[in-house]
């Protein structure tokens, strides 16, 4: 799998310096929408919480798939593990300066305008 490092966006590195912890909370569940709100001149910001806001709404659909019993409780839970490492590694390319997409996310994510 190979990581595609974006450039930085517009404003450079004072964007980044300043919203890194922002961008960092929005993949934290529904703190997503602190970002998406909250920091509309931030495009790190941005960038971070639309991938924060597909894996919000990706929890919730594990959440909903494990109302089945038996097979939905099966990928419920690797779903949700799924859901978790990926907020991991976003927290982590957050808080490095970084503007990684995250595997099968970041696709999601670019498609996202609130």
């Amino acid at each position: 799998m190979e990581e595609m490092q974006k450039p930085m966006p517009q404003g450079g590195d004072k964007d980044v310096e300043e919203n890194k912890l922002i961008a960092a909370i929005s993949y934290i569940s529904v703190l997503c929408l602190v970002g998406l709100l909250g920091k509309k001149d931030s495009p790190y910001v941005q960038y971070h919480a639309k991938q924060g806001f597909v894996l919000f709404i990706a929890a919730i659909a594990f959440m909903v798939i494990g109302i089945v019993p038996i097979l939905g409780w099966i990928i419920s839970f690797f779903g949700s593990i799924a859901v978790l490492v990926l907020s991991i590694m976003g927290i982590i390319n957050a808080i490095g300066g970084k503007k990684t997409d995250l595997p099968l996310v970041g696709e999601w994510a670019k498609k996202v305008n609130l």
